[in-house]
């Protein structure tokens, strides 16, 4: 696929869905909020639901906070890959810049390992920072602590011998480093929020672009995937794949899937909105993003037509939904949701990308 101004006919075949999830804590048949260990058994339970019903790839992403239970992406990943077949094993995103990349490497490529060859890394700067003090980490190297991480890790992708200096960790000097991977080569994707510098950083560095699209029209991050694959043009590179998540969340109706979703999405968004300054969440500005931002929220019918416009608009090889993101929904309505996903979403997303092609910016 490609980025090209007129018609852009969409490889149906080869489009990845995922699922992301942070381990939000979701209630129990009761109405009560689970443990951490009971939300992290529900996103096993939820990978394998997954498994079953054919949806590509599963990412959890690395949070520190009390609303989340997965600290060690990588950890439940390894539980899930016992448990699964074929879907893909992602972190969605690894904060990198806190973390150790000879570790994280290690660590994906015994996800690897167990799940024979379906592991992915996604790696981020962290846009939640409660990592770096937890791990002895200043945010003064914010920046210098991700391009040292990020430059070391890709030399470990080769999986041979590494001679390298930065400044934040110790030099290596020919470090051979196990286990090896089942491929040879970890799939690598970065996670980007919207930055003209991360985009261009990994298209240098050769890996998938992940955009993290949470709020407002998807449109407005075109400008990003164009900027990412003539950034490889003018490297003489073969771009990465380039992917997008988002919130969202499937039920029977639109009405059912707005009321189960809205209050535990307002929490959390509240929550975190009083540590960035951000004003409360108003029913008006949920509603339309909804209807026109980053919310995937509804029947199979709305969230398939929102899905496939998004797709064709920023001709993406790959759509995740974080599917948990609704707080505290119950683990039932959240097991439903993935199963409506998979079975229904999907193959209606599909259908409707195979109908006709598209024009990049071009509303359905």
């Amino acid at each position: 696929m490609g980025t090209q101004k007129g018609l852009v006919m969409v490889d149906v075949s080869q489009i990845e869905f995922g699922i992301d999830s942070f381990g939000d804590l979701p209630r129990n048949a009761d109405g009560d909020v689970v443990s951490h260990p009971e939300a992290i058994r529900a996103v096993v339970a939820e990978a394998v639901l997954a498994d079953q019903v054919g949806i590509d790839v599963i990412a959890l992403g690395e949070h520190h906070r009390p609303e989340y239970a997965i600290s060690s992406p990588e950890t439940v990943l390894a539980g899930i890959a016992t448990a699964t077949k074929r879907i893909k094993l992602a972190s969605g995103v690894t904060v990198l810049s806190s973390d150790d990349p000879v570790r994280v490497f290690q660590r994906f490529a015994t996800v690897d390992a167990l799940s024979n060859g379906r592991a992915e890394v996604i790696l981020g700067r962290g846009s939640f920072t409660e990592s770096f003090p937890l791990f002895g980490y200043d945010l003064k190297d914010y920046d210098t602590l991700f391009e040292e991480k990020i430059d070391l890790f890709s030399h470990l992708l080769d999986e041979k011998p590494v001679t390298w200096e930065g400044t934040m960790r110790a030099s290596l000097h020919e470090a051979d480093v196990f286990p090896k991977t089942e491929s040879g080569r970890l799939t690598t994707w970065v996670g980007v929020g919207g930055t003209p510098q991360s985009v261009l950083r990994t298209a240098y560095y050769g890996f998938g672009l992940m955009l993290a699209i949470i709020g407002g029209p998807p449109d407005r991050f075109a400008q990003y995937v164009e900027l990412y694959r003539r950034a490889h043009e003018k490297l003489g590179t073969t771009p990465g794949p380039v992917g997008m998540h988002s919130p969202g969340f499937v039920a029977a109706t639109d009405e059912e899937a707005k009321e189960l979703f809205y209050p535990g999405y307002r929490e959390i968004r509240d929550r975190i909105g009083a540590l960035r300054g951000w004003p409360p969440l108003r029913r008006d500005e949920f509603e339309a993003d909804v209807e026109q931002g980053s919310l995937y929220v509804g029947s199979v019918d709305t969230v398939a037509r929102k899905m496939a416009r998004a797709i064709r608009v920023l001709d993406v090889g790959r759509f995740d939904m974080i599917y948990s993101s609704a707080g505290a929904v119950s683990a039932d309505a959240r097991l439903r949701s993935v199963e409506l996903y998979g079975t229904q979403v999907i193959p209606r997303v599909r259908e409707l990308l195979a109908e006709q092609p598209s024009t990049v910016g071009a509303a359905l």
